[in-house]
């Protein structure tokens, strides 16, 4: 009888949900039958992507963003109450879920409440150090203490340097386990013309989702050349339409991005680590706009831009004449380095 695993990623933006698509892929692979759980968008996505899988609507922790971004920080500090209530309904969840279905083991990309006593469970994150300016000790000291409480903790970055993570997901003496798969991408490289000159790929919570959407279109009507837009919102129908220069989809399936990404010539996007991995396994030219008061953005922008990857601004100082630097960086160049998820879900045969 196939093994049930759990796998639950976190509903912020659809990065969790994105990454956890070649998982659920691996796990179909390897003979396990994948039950997909978590609310809103991240799981309107994995139901478009594995139809035939069985899906199950988690307690939502109803995150957003504030439109300024300079209170973000106070919000989230705000919204500790809500959030901790939110860990105590997932764990309630989990505990029926496991009675009910059977469950083998649990894969959570950072759902905090998604681990069992009697069951495998597997926290996935890029954070073994969550920054948050001048409280990131205290941050990371609450995130590692969660981590612990989970059988294994696997990070999609490289083990050896240059890593897309950074000082985020590489941390001297960690108090648990660590494995690094390599970075995580639902795509593949295609040698394809190119059909676009950008892409804008736009994702992320509300508002902050919306006003990058509104400021591009704007500043993109003025572009001499071919425009994709993908607004990164999941609806129930796939809509498509045409403004000027540039064609505007609401969301695109995973074969459909993957073309369009690949026919693009350049990517502007949040600076979100899974768009990160994906331009990574694509070889990407990318133009970064970090999300206004959230650090690992930020942080992960100028990384790049270390690198020599990409260049980035703010989301208030975008214009179009910024775009003139891309060809001084060398776009993202992937390296070899594939899970071996087989191997690793030998912790499911643990009884």
């Amino acid at each position: 009888m196939k093994q049930k695993i759990l796998i639950a990623p976190l509903n912020w933006g659809l990065g969790h949900a994105a990454r956890c698509i070649p998982i659920i892929r691996a796990l179909l692979i390897c003979n396990y039958t994948p039950i997909l759980a978590s609310d809103g968008a991240a799981l309107a996505l994995l139901k478009k992507e594995f139809p035939e899988l069985e899906a199950i609507e988690l307690p939502s922790y109803n995150i957003t963003y504030t439109k300024n971004g300079n209170f973000l920080k106070l919000k989230l500090l705000l919204d500790g109450p809500k959030i901790m209530k939110t860990i105590n309904a997932e764990k309630r969840a989990l505990e029926t879920i496991v009675k009910s279905r059977q469950i083998d083991g649990i894969i959570s990309d950072n759902r905090f409440g998604m681990y069992h006593e009697t069951l495998p469970s597997i926290f996935i994150t890029h954070q073994l150090r969550v920054l948050s300016d001048t409280t990131t000790w205290l941050s990371t000291s609450i995130h590692q203490r969660i981590i612990k409480k989970f059988d294994a903790c696997w990070v999609p970055d490289y083990t050896d340097a240059p890593h897309l993570s950074g000082i985020m997901g590489h941390v001297s003496n960690p108090i648990f386990k660590v494995t690094y798969l390599g970075p995580l991408s639902r795509f593949e490289k295609q040698v394809i013309p190119y059909e676009f000159d950008v892409m804008v790929l736009l994702s992320g919570p509300e508002p902050q989702r919306e006003i990058l959407e509104t400021i591009l279109l704007k500043a993109f009507k003025k572009f001499d050349g071919k425009v994709l837009f993908v607004r990164g919102v999941v609806e129930s129908e796939q809509t498509r339409y045409t403004v000027k220069n540039i064609t505007i989809y609401n969301y695109m399936t995973t074969p459909m991005l993957e073309h369009a990404l690949n026919a693009s010539k350049l990517i502007v996007a949040r600076s979100g680590y899974t768009t990160i991995m994906d331009l990574a396994k694509l070889e990407k030219k990318a133009f970064f706009i970090p999300t206004p008061g959230q650090p690992e953005q930020m942080y992960l922008a100028q990384l790049m831009l270390q690198h020599n990857y990409a260049p980035y601004c703010r989301q208030e100082e975008f214009t179009l004449d910024k775009l003139g630097i891309v060809d001084r960086y060398t776009g993202f160049k992937s390296r070899d380095n594939t899970a071996n998820f087989a191997e690793l879900f030998r912790l499911f045969e643990r009884k």
